[in-house]
């Protein structure tokens, strides 16, 4: 095989795998939407789990959920704004990133200290009762 025809397969090959991977990742949409497919409605928690002027995390669906005054709750992406690592806690009227201390407010979402520069997307929630599911 010729030296360039050898890179014209290597090269598309490159290309190939490059469009899997952002393809996997959800590279190139603009769907701000991050609920996860099939679980509008089902609940995440109850009232009771989440401390008022505090919250809680939720790892596995990409969530911070905070009561930021008693009976109001807010639900925001728990991927930081800045470099993308998931926030660790929840403490002093802020939802904290550990990589980079940037500090999100619990209320809004907005960046109360950077480095992130953007606040932390909303998320839809409702409150039915004690039970608190995807919006």
């Amino acid at each position: 095989m010729s030296g360039v025809a050898r890179r014209t397969v290597v090269a598309a090959a490159g290309s190939a795998g490059l469009a899997a991977a952002l393809a996997a990742c959800g590279g190139g949409t603009d769907d701000k939407n991050t609920t996860p497919e099939g679980t509008e409605g089902a609940t995440l928690a109850r009232t009771g789990d989440i401390p008022v002027g505090g919250g809680k995390i939720f790892a596995d669906k990409g969530l911070v959920i905070t009561q930021p005054k008693a009976g109001e709750f807010k639900a925001f992406s728990s991927k930081c704004t800045h470099r993308g690592c998931a926030v660790s806690s929840v403490r002093d009227g802020v939802i904290v990133c550990p990589c980079h201390q940037s500090h999100f407010d619990m209320s809004d979402g907005s960046v109360k200290s950077g480095p992130a520069t953007a606040p932390l997307p909303p998320e839809p929630i409702q409150v039915v009762g004690d039970e608190i599911s995807f919006g």
